[in-house]
């Protein structure tokens, strides 16, 4: 068999070698089509909904010594994020630089705004996120520089030299899934323009653990070790795992081993007391009991066991010293410990209404009491030395697997499973004006979530599975859960499960399951019974015939599969939408079965173009439109492969073909969906990003826009709102909302055509209500999508205005070496004066009635505007200087009418209107969810309508009269300054103020003086009475009440006769100017200026 397997591997590697020789060369000779870069699609963007009340895994702090409220999280695979206030707020910092997760965090202690970031996480289980190298801000995380060791991966620890901040050290692990890369101790003295390994013991072993003796920075503590993952198998340790120790910052280093055993090693952790440097602390893992909690009085010179206490290296085994007791010890873990006696003893720290699984700690220098846990739940502050704790519940980091989503109406929810915190499921948006809250969303199912389906007739019923297929049916309407995972029947043997193993609903019948194990099950009545539909469908290898570091392992190697899934399971699987019973099982070891008639029969395939042997399938999407077309993804990165592989078959799986394409070398696909309605959009999601096609594959396009660098890992339509919905390892869910546009363009559309507007997505009206009150800064509010009709459009290109035409030009004869003529003082008016392009979109009604007007400015590309279905604010032009603003549109105003509407898009430039697309028609449907909603649809539109112009002419009325007030104090002004001017007129000029103060109080009453005193009675303002009207307006869909319409009428009574005073004022005033104009009066304003 090892034979065959050789050959098998040279064969598979002289293909692979081949097949990646053509792709990039085909990738070289084709440059990307303009029209079809990521910068085009700029304007789709992506909504982050979280949720943030699960939070994620944290693996470091960095805190400000001098100012602890501000501090840096370093998340596992969800980037960096700041506070500058103890966590009331937190701000992503890190979010595009190519890598998501994050190993060790390092703050300068001289100079806390500069801080250096290790990227790749700092273990070896089995979701690893993996880096590209360390990184350095200089301040305060604005920008990030990578400072280089990009092939390290995992990142450990970081040191930097209290005496000299350009001397900095790095723990480099290595990658988790294959040997070689940079690996070891590095040192940089020039603040890291060059790095010196200071610290090598092989291609397997790098350094895990670093520190420093306290207030001796040349003596450096390290802990090596040895470990590798692979698919098949995970070995924790072994015989080159050691702590180190140098006295002279690196160049020399002794083993630590006086006290120690000499056996193979993992979970390498060390720390020294910062009150007494004598004594150092080491923990490590190893087979039977010679693992465990050593302490050194000496340095190091030797060790002393303490206590068989340890924790699993491949996911914590990290130490802390309390700053102010030397035998005070805290080991993070599974469940935080600390001892209080050097390690003799240990007491487990609180977990009560805190998450399990940490992995990182701060400890408050001035006050031990004083300290924050980091874990796979989030971040937990304690004051009182840990009997109480405040958690963090704005960190929206969560790890999902899956993503489904339902048919709610109006709006559908999400749903999802996750690293370490649970099923869950919430709406994607609410009626809010801020957004979803972390109480509207429940948890379906504990454990590590995965899979998820609903019922796609009664959303009240979910299924949902934590690790190993189990599986349950959840009742969303009274939380009940049943667990209706299949079991062996009577002497049957174990099925083998997968950690995340796959179950789906089937698309031809509603209450069908098929979940998967090395088996396929199949269940007709929600998992009440199930049957067996097919043989092992896996290889069925035994993993211990497999080398892992060159070496066949015992069965008492450290941590030997540990944390690892039972090898030869299925982990994809997959019904045809178009042929009931056509399925299709992906494994981890690399195989995909195809079923055309419900299980009874299995054809099976292991050879894909490309594709390394036994390369994990990572995901089977059959297509929409054709039974015999089926799509495939694998994931080979536990082999340390980060290439692409993504399939198509147009043969039910018999033979395959590439369709990567231009996919980055390094973006592991995990998942692959075809859209439901354009047969060659497809979307991939991948290890740091996400991407759509449309012709097939044949060109890859990156989506990111408003997307962090993060593994996408799985992807769901839903089809009634045509929106993009990802599960993302690290940073929650996102949608894109309407990508209907997708389905229009094609490069030969988007070169040809100069704009282009996209069909628009029915709009839904109702009232939004306002966010929760007083709940503080603190609180998570997932971001909804802009309410509304939202109209997406394209141009190829924007004129260039005057002053940009000029600098091309400029710029061309500089290249050419040609004398640049200096620009007129003319050419300068003109370019400032100039009004750059900008978008006209026109709203109309059914009977071609303008509704409204929107102003944007033109960029080029596919960009997004929006209406929100009100018309313009009628409220009179006030201009605090005399610029004129384009975009300025009034605001909105009263609700539009539900209906047909049609938008036109335009561009105004240098004068000039040029139609440029349109019109496109859409609705704008009212969401009936309203308890009294108006009966008499019409005579509710008529009445706001009616109130629609009252508002506006009682705005109207109100510049007047200030316009008239300020033109009144400028004539007593001048009347009083001008000799010649007679009591009359001055009297006259008094005269007018009080009948405009008269009106003012109409309009305003009698303002209070004091916020105590009580105004007298007097009649009802005018204003109070519009506002009143209005206030329900934006309020409610109900009818208007008897009260409102009262009010109604008693403005439409009020307002002709204030209107006819004021024009009686007006002829006055007139009067008045002729009168000045005869005195010679100084100007005031309306006056022409006469000799």
């Amino acid at each position: 068999m090892k034979n065959m397997l050789t050959v098998r591997a040279i064969l598979s590697l002289a293909l692979l070698l081949l097949f990646t020789q053509a792709e990039a060369k085909k990738k070289k000779d084709e440059p990307e089509p303009d029209s079809l870069k990521s910068s085009t699609f700029s304007g789709l963007k992506w909504r982050s909904i979280g949720p943030a009340f699960a939070s994620g895994r944290i693996a470091d702090f960095a805190v400000d010594s001098d100012n602890p409220s501000t501090y840096y999280v370093g998340v596992a695979s969800g980037h960096i994020w700041k506070t500058t206030n103890n966590g009331t707020t937190f701000t992503p910092i890190f979010d595009n630089y190519g890598a998501y997760a994050i190993g060790a965090l390092a703050m300068d202690p001289s100079n806390p705004n500069v801080v250096w970031a290790g990227t790749g996480e700092n273990n070896h289980q089995r979701a690893l996120g993996y880096g590209n190298g360390v990184y350095k801000t200089t301040d305060g995380g604005k920008k990030w520089k990578n400072m280089g060791l990009e092939e390290s991966r995992q990142i450990g620890g970081i040191l930097i030299d209290p005496r000299n901040s350009d001397v900095v050290y790095v723990a480099a692990e290595g990658s988790a899934w294959g040997p070689g890369g940079e690996r070891g101790l590095y040192k940089t003295t020039d603040g890291g323009d060059n790095w010196e390994k200071v610290l090598e013991i092989s291609e397997h072993t790098g350094v895990a653990n670093i520190c420093f003796e306290p207030g001796n920075p040349d003596v450096i503590y390290a802990g090596a070790e040895q470990r590798r993952r692979r698919q098949f198998s995970k070995i924790g340790g072994g015989p080159e795992s050691a702590f180190y120790k140098s006295t002279d910052s690196g160049k020399t280093w002794d083993k630590l081993t006086n006290g120690i055993p000499g056996v193979d090693k993992g979970g390498m952790a060390i720390a020294v007391s910062p009150v007494n440097p004598n004594i150092v602390y080491v923990m490590f893992e190893a087979s039977g009991d010679k693992g465990g909690f050593y302490r050194s009085t000496n340095r190091g010179a030797s060790f002393n066991k303490m206590n068989d206490y340890n924790t699993s290296g491949q996911y914590y085994s990290e130490l802390f010293c309390d700053p102010k007791d030397a035998d005070k010890v805290y080991s993070i873990g599974t469940y935080t410990k600390f001892t209080t006696d050097g390690g003799k003893t240990w007491n487990n720290v609180s977990n009560n209404k805190r998450h399990v699984d940490d992995h990182a700690m701060w400890i408050d220098p001035d006050d031990t009491d004083h300290y924050m846990i980091g874990g796979d739940g989030g971040i937990y502050e304690t004051f009182d030395g840990g009997s109480t704790f405040l958690f963090k519940t704005n960190l929206p980091v969560t790890q999902y697997y899956r993503v489904s989503v339902d048919n709610t109406e109006p709006f559908y929810w999400v749903y999802g499973g996750t690293q370490d915190n649970n099923s869950m499921g919430g709406p994607s948006r609410n009626l809010k004006s801020g957004g979803v809250t972390s109480d509207e969303w429940v948890v379906t199912l504990g454990g590590d979530g995965f899979w998820q389906a609903i019922e796609p007739d009664n959303p009240d019923i979910v299924y949902s599975a934590y690790q190993y297929g189990n599986i349950y049916r959840y009742d969303k309407k009274s939380g009940e859960k049943m667990k209706i995972k299949p079991e062996p029947r009577k002497d049957e043997l174990t099925y083998r499960w997968n950690w995340d193993a796959p179950f789906i609903l089937s698309p031809h019948s509603g209450t069908r399951l098929y979940i998967a194990a090395n088996k396929v099950f199949k269940s007709d009545d929600r998992g009440n019974t199930w049957e067996v539909i097919s043989e092992d469908l896996t290889r069925n290898e035994d993993r211990n015939q497999f080398k892992v570091m060159d070496k066949y392992w015992p069965a008492d190697a450290v941590a030997k599969d540990v944390s690892t899934s039972q090898w030869g399971t299925i982990v994809s699987l997959a019904e045809s939408t178009i042929k009931e019973g056509l399925l299709f099982a992906g494994t981890d070891d690399g195989v995909i079965q195809v079923s055309d008639d419900g299980g009874k029969t299995w054809t099976k395939t292991t050879n894909f173009p490309g594709v390394p042997e036994y390369t994990y399938v990572s995901d089977i999407f059959p297509s929409r439109f054709d039974e015999n077309v089926v799509f495939a993804s694998f994931n080979n990165i536990k082999s340390d492969d980060f290439k692409p592989y993504l399939l198509k078959s147009s043969d039910k799986g018999k033979t395959w073909v590439s369709i990567v394409s231009d996919l980055p070398d390094d973006e592991t696909v995990h998942s692959i969906i075809q859209d439901p309605v354009t047969k060659d959009l497809l979307f991939v999601g991948t290890e740091f990003s996400f991407y759509f096609t449309t012709d097939g594959g044949g060109q890859w396009v990156k989506l990111t826009s408003g997307l962090p660098d993060i593994a996408v890992r799985d992807i769901a339509i839903q089809e009634r709102e045509n929106d993009l919905v990802i599960a993302t390892f690290g940073r929650g869910f996102y949608i894109l909302d309407d990508y209907m546009p997708l389905r229009e363009i094609s490069t030969e559309r988007l070169e040809n055509e100069e704009a282009i507007l996209f069909p628009v997505k029915d709009a839904l009206m109702y009232i939004q209500q306002g966010s929760r009150y007083g709940t503080g800064s603190a609180i998570y509010e997932a971001e909804n999508p802009e309410f509304g009709a939202t109209f997406t459009y394209y141009l190829k290109d924007v004129p260039k205005n005057l002053k940009s035409e000029r600098l091309e030009k400029e710029k061309e004869l500089f290249k050419e070496v040609q004398p640049i003529p200096q620009p007129t003082k003319e050419q300068l008016d003109a370019e400032e004066k100039e009004i750059d392009p900008y978008l006209v979109f026109t709203i109309k009604d059914k009977n071609g009635n303008i509704a409204r007007q929107l102003y944007k400015k033109a960029s080029k590309g596919i960009q997004r505007a929006n209406w929100d279905l009100r018309y313009k604010n009628p409220s009179y032009i006030e201009m605090k200087d005399e610029k004129f603003d384009p975009m300025k549109d009034g605001g909105s105003g009263m609700m539009a009418l539900p209906g047909t509407y049609t938008v036109e898009m335009s561009m105004i430039h240098k004068g000039t209107e040029t139609e440029l697309a349109g019109p496109v028609t859409f609705e704008a449907k009212v969401l009936e969810n309203t308890t009294l909603p108006a009966e008499n649809k019409e005579a509710f539109v008529a009445f706001y309508g009616d109130v629609a112009d009252l508002w506006r002419v009682m705005n109207d009325v109100e510049k007047y009269r200030k316009d008239l007030a300020t033109k009144t104090a400028y004539i007593r002004q001048a009347l009083q300054q001008s000799h010649g001017a007679t009591m009359e007129m001055k009297n006259e000029a008094a005269q007018i103020k009080d009948e405009l103060d008269d009106i003012t109080f109409l309009f305003e009453g009698t303002p209070a003086k004091a916020s105590w005193e009580e105004v007298p009675p007097e009649q009802m303002p005018l204003e109070n009475r519009l506002g009143a009207i209005l206030w329900a307006s934006w309020q409610s869909t109900s009818a208007p009440t008897a009260t409102q319409k009262m009010n109604y009428e008693i403005l439409m009574e009020a307002m002709p006769p204030i209107i006819e005073q004021l024009e009686d004022i007006s002829s006055k005033l007139d009067q008045l100017d002729d009168e000045l104009d005869m005195l010679k009066a100084p100007y005031t304003p309306g006056r022409t200026p006469k000799f």
